[in-house]
């Protein structure tokens, strides 16, 4: 990868073909500090019906950060997320046989004439829309087992779902409807107008999906994580791997995390130098677990700031959530809480521990409990705690939460503020839940 001017802002709107890797052309390079703004396509429907793609995602070209070296960290604090679709369809998925050899997300092939990753051609709408432009034929690896188109309102705060004349409507003008940037290479998934579900109303929350760091192994970027990755061991294709051990490289980019919106901070591990941070996967809403496997995928745009934190080597993502979003049981003390806390630790003569601080950590694993595993694990490394002591301490002052079936993790707790000093993360804890230093 070439190197860049150093920039104290970096714009960014060109996209990798369902990649990530170290091979990958750099976006550009930003400064320690700096501002990373972004326009991203939707994902993921868009780049799965779309058979050039090598992954399941359309991310932005990494981008280098200045003072990035393996065994840093890099802090990606989101100041902004913004909708930009008017509209967006989802639903569960159907694979289509034939149209993939071991990986429908990754090895796409024309049923007909066998072409791997074909090129393809939009003729009408529907689920037959999507041909291969050599023969044809349906190239698309994916349609819906049970889908809905949605319509956003003006300022993007609830969504409604159309029936089958309104979802029609919507797929005759998809690229515009779902704005999909001049860069983009997908086509957009409204051209399947699936109409289930018609007249229900949901909330809108706008988060990133799939956001991080460069792993130092190219992978599909729908499968930087512990439970989509599952699908490359032993695959027979250019992207398949021999062993867990290599799937360890993950930086595990694809969470799915609701949380991961405007406010929050996630610190992501630094494992090739540079950093290589890309943003994708823009969701306008989502409940806690992913349970289609699939959302609303919107385009958008997000600016964050990043900030580099020397010498802090960790395996996975942390996520500082915002303090709505935290569980009751993982929020900052009052001053009420302490002063009771202290009078009732006096009473029996021991020293309070009152200088705590939330954190997620993020495990990803092939199910929920393989990633709360590898969330222990990831806390007890970070933390210098046994595996007791972090079940303890995560029953007492935390938990678990489901980011995405069948297997994303957030581990949270309430963190003794030495621990966190030791590892460089106190400011930013304190800093993001307003903590006396």
């Amino acid at each position: 990868m070439a190197q860049h001017e150093v920039r104290e802002t970096i714009v960014v709107d060109q996209y990798t073909r369902g990649l990530v890797g170290p091979d990958q052309e750099w976006a550009g390079t930003v400064a320690d500090g700096g501002t990373i703004e972004t326009y991203t396509p939707p994902a993921c429907w868009g780049p799965m019906i779309t058979p050039e793609f090598r992954g399941g995602h359309e991310v932005t070209r990494p981008i280098r950060v200045e003072n990035a070296e393996v065994g840093d960290a890099v802090a990606l604090t989101i100041r902004d997320i913004e909708v930009t679709s008017l509209a967006t369809s989802t639903g569960t998925m159907r694979e289509r046989e034939g149209a993939f050899g071991d990986d429908p997300f990754v090895d796409h092939r024309c049923p007909e004439c066998g072409t791997e990753w074909p090129e393809s051609v939009v003729e009408g709408t529907g689920e037959d829309a999507i041909r291969c432009a050599e023969c044809g034929a349906n190239a698309s690896a994916f349609g819906f087992e049970y889908g809905y188109t949605v319509v956003f309102d003006e300022d993007r705060t609830v969504g409604v779902t159309m029936d089958e004349a309104g979802a029609h409507e919507l797929a005759t003008d998809a690229e515009d409807v779902m704005d999909i940037p001049e860069n983009s290479r997908q086509h957009p998934i409204l051209l399947y107008e699936p109409s289930e579900m018609p007249g229900t109303l949901g909330r809108l929350r706008p988060f990133i999906g799939n956001v991080g760091t460069t792993p130092p192994v190219e992978l599909p970027d729908s499968h930087n994580a512990g439970d989509f990755g599952q699908f490359l061991l032993g695959a027979d294709h250019d992207w398949g791997l021999e062993s867990e051990a290599e799937l360890e490289k993950r930086t595990d980019g694809h969470m799915d995390i609701s949380d991961v919106r405007a406010g929050a901070t996630l610190i992501c591990p630094v494992k090739v130098d540079g950093a290589g941070v890309y943003v994708g996967d823009l969701h306008a809403n989502q409940g806690d677990g992913e349970l289609s496997l699939h959302t609303t995928d919107v385009s958008g745009t997000v600016t964050m700031d990043i900030e580099v934190i020397k010498g802090l080597d960790i395996d996975g993502p942390i996520l500082l959530p915002n303090e709505e979003d935290l569980p009751f049981i993982s929020k900052p003390y009052s001053d009420d809480e302490l002063a009771t806390g202290r009078e009732l630790a006096a009473a029996h003569g021991v020293d309070l521990a009152d200088d705590m601080g939330p954190i997620q950590v993020i495990g990803s694993g092939a199910t929920i409990n393989d990633a709360t595993e590898n969330a222990f694990d990831r806390a007890g490394t970070l933390l210098d705690m046994t595996e007791g002591e972090v079940r303890g301490r995560c029953t007492f002052t935390g938990g678990v939460q489901i980011g995405r079936l069948p297997g994303v993790v957030q581990l949270d707790m309430l963190a003794p503020m030495d621990r966190l000093e030791e590892q460089g993360l106190a400011p930013l804890v304190r800093e993001q839940y307003d903590l006396d230093g």
